[in-house]
């Protein structure tokens, strides 16, 4: 069987500061540093947010989305609870859909095997574990 690839693969270039930035290759890199003072809901509304920006900035344009996280050391792989959830579940369910390709501290780089999607909702509903909206993205 043959490994096929994907029909576009982004050139690699955190940029050096956060926000939105449009590449040369014409793709648009979103970078969040997460501070130590944020919890997980600014952090997921401030990723949220970013993408909302870029598609509205730029409609439909590759996306790569680059993470950082400053303090939220703990004993899950690194990071507190937390910021092990942010990125092994909340990113994945949530943000991922929506780029090309992700890169995070835990992750690495990983390329979406499916082809972004730019329906972006207009709306984060974050929810608890049990809460009767857990799995609604909008």
């Amino acid at each position: 069987m043959s490994q096929e690839k994907p029909p576009f693969e982004p050139d690699y270039n955190k940029p050096d500061a956060p926000g939105i930035h449009m590449n040369f290759d014409n793709t648009v890199s979103i970078y969040q540093i997460v501070r130590p003072e944020q919890d997980f809901d600014e952090a997921a509304k401030e990723a949220f947010g970013l993408l909302r920006q870029a598609q509205e900035q730029f409609p439909d344009w590759p996306r790569v989305y680059y993470l950082d996280v400053a303090g939220h050391d703990g004993e899950h792989l690194g990071f507190t609870r937390d910021f092990f959830e942010f990125q092994q579940d909340f990113l994945f369910s949530t943000i991922a859909h929506f780029v090309t390709a992700l890169e995070t501290p835990l992750t690495g780089g990983l390329v979406n095997p499916n082809p972004q999607r730019n329906d972006v909702p207009d709306e984060l509903v974050v929810s608890e574990e049990g809460d009767p909206r857990e799995g609604n993205a909008a």
